[in-house]
């Protein structure tokens, strides 16, 4: 297994990300500890027609009302003057 320091995060990260695509682990040093691996993940597993129901009756228990574009961009407006005030165009 390969190590990499919190400063060669920056410098070798093209050495990283050919490591973890090949399918190597890679520990992560900083300040001479040990503190975590890095494992290289593989892409995200397809929406099956299961999962797209599991979606649907999750969506329908919400029972989240039906908004309009308009409806929605008033909502977000007030939010933001809420949040941050005026200042903000």
């Amino acid at each position: 297994m390969q190590m990499i320091t919190t400063t060669e995060l920056r410098t070798k990260s093209k050495e990283l990300v050919k490591a973890l695509r090949e399918g190597r682990s890679v520990e992560l040093v900083h300040r001479s500890q040990l503190v975590g691996e890095i494992k290289p993940t593989f892409g995200a597993k397809p929406l099956t027609e299961a999962g797209i129901k599991k979606i649907q009756e999750a969506a329908k228990k919400l029972n989240l009302p039906k908004l309009s574009y308009k409806e929605r961009e008033k909502r977000y407006r007030a939010h933001l003057m809420k949040k941050y005030g005026k200042g903000i165009s």
